[in-house]
């Protein structure tokens, strides 16, 4: 079957890729998760581990284990990268090719797709520098899958930039594949 990476970025919605990986997992498709330093204040890697069946990366420190550094080994690898969710920080590093994380590291190097599903505050959505990083995006090819049109958000406001369904994320990713 397929290599999926999953990205995981800092956001309330972290705890939701969890559900993907399983998924994933479940249709036979290999899913190495891969944490910004943030994501792991939501998520445990224990739990994504488990889920996926393969360590979770999120630190250079992390990849001691082979000569090939494990951002370069999956971006080899990967058939798809899904980024769930997406930070608008993520994303700003993206689009401008800035590196600060073993994340971002890997989508440098990647050849393979990229689903970047987008969860963040309305305001933050909305604001015009993360509409230009998203145009970037877009204009190099990759895919941008949401963020959910409305809806009551983490911090209480409603309005667009809730994580799509996982069941969304999840077509969109076999779609590809």
């Amino acid at each position: 079957m397929a290599t999926v990476v999953l990205g995981i970025c800092g956001s309330i919605a972290a705890y939701k890729a969890a559900d993907v990986a399983s998924r994933l997992t479940k249709t036979g498709h290999q899913v190495h998760c891969v944490c910004t330093p943030n994501a792991l204040r939501f998520v445990s890697p224990l739990t994504l581990m488990t889920l996926s069946r393969h360590p979770v990366v999120s630190s250079f420190e992390d990849e001691s284990t082979d000569w090939v550094p494990t951002h370069i080994a999956l971006a080899r690898e990967a058939d798809v990268l899904a980024v769930v969710p997406a930070s608008a920080h993520s994303m700003a590093c993206f689009a401008h090719g800035l590196a600060p994380n073993v994340l971002t590291s890997l989508y440098l190097a990647n050849r393979a797709p990229v689903l970047i599903f987008p969860a963040m505050n309305s305001f933050m959505w909305d604001h015009p520098a993360t509409q230009q990083n998203v145009q970037t995006l877009l204009k190099r090819g990759d895919r941008i899958i949401g963020p959910a049109e409305d809806g009551e958000l983490a911090c209480g406001s409603c309005g667009k930039g809730r994580l799509v369904d996982v069941d969304v994320i999840v077509s969109h990713i076999l779609q590809v594949l």
